[in-house]
């Protein structure tokens, strides 16, 4: 276990039998930890341990988990991109697909909600391997009154971009964007699908490039290795929406 158990303290944690920690010590092998077992990171790591407990932050995560699925659930049965909600407690996926029947990913879309949240201070990341599921995995101490919070934002944006798309209107095929803008770039390591968008105004489809543009700076190259100056250093880019330019950092490793 890592880097929550010390509640943004560095530290991290091995849980095994005895068995297998006897078997360890008896192979021989010399360990040896500078900072291992330190009475500062055991304090801190104790204190957490005590808060989840006296908070009953377990409980918390369960109760908030099945109010935060309800509504999820809730929205699915509203737009036909989402395919699938699955989790248990905090830990939760929203499947996003364009045809729930062909269960296609809604890799763009799934990208295009991700930036909108980031937008109004929501962060969630894509998952999966198709890059199209939704993830929530937030602090233990979520409320319900974030989950409603964040639940209705995400519909607000389903909802504009089923405008835009057309998905989700029985019966209506999908029309090409004006302008021909593709939302697939080859070559990209995010590969964006070809999506059809049509009736978005001129902002919204601004803010498809951008969203392209950026997935298209990650193309990796495949002869390259981790001591590639360009593939480990960082890129720093930015993306531009209707509340101005906002700078996005990645590392890659």
């Amino acid at each position: 276990m890592g880097k929550p158990i010390g509640n943004g303290h560095p530290m991290s944690c091995v849980v095994t039998t005895k068995e297998i920690a006897e078997a360890f010590g008896a192979s021989g092998l010399e360990y040896f930890n500078t900072f291992g077992g330190n009475p500062v990171s055991c304090a801190i790591g104790l204190a957490v341990l005590n808060i989840i407990e006296k908070e009953d932050l377990c409980g918390n995560a369960s109760k908030v988990g099945n109010y935060l699925i309800d509504l999820l659930k809730e929205l699915q049965a509203k737009h036909q991109l989402i395919g699938d909600i699955r989790g248990v407690g905090l830990f939760i996926g929203v499947d996003l697909v364009k045809d729930r029947e062909k269960r296609t990913p809604a890799m763009a879309e799934a990208q295009y909600i991700i930036y909108r949240l980031k937008e109004q201070n929501i962060l969630l990341s894509a998952d999966g391997p198709h890059r199209n599921v939704l993830k929530f995995k937030p602090p233990m101490c979520f409320s319900m009154e974030n989950a409603k919070f964040a639940v209705e934002k995400i519909d607000g944006i389903l909802t504009d971009l089923e405008k835009g798309t057309r998905v989700g209107v029985p019966n209506e095929e999908s029309k090409s964007v004006a302008n021909g803008l593709p939302l697939t770039h080859s070559g990209s390591k995010r590969k964006l699908p070809q999506a059809s968008v049509s009736e978005l105004n001129s902002s919204r489809v601004d803010e498809l490039r951008n969203i392209e543009a950026l997935q298209s700076e990650e193309t990796a190259d495949e002869n390259s290795n981790h001591y590639n100056r360009d593939l480990c250093g960082q890129q720093q880019s930015s993306y531009r929406s209707e509340h101005g330019a906002v700078s996005c950092k990645r590392i890659r490793t």
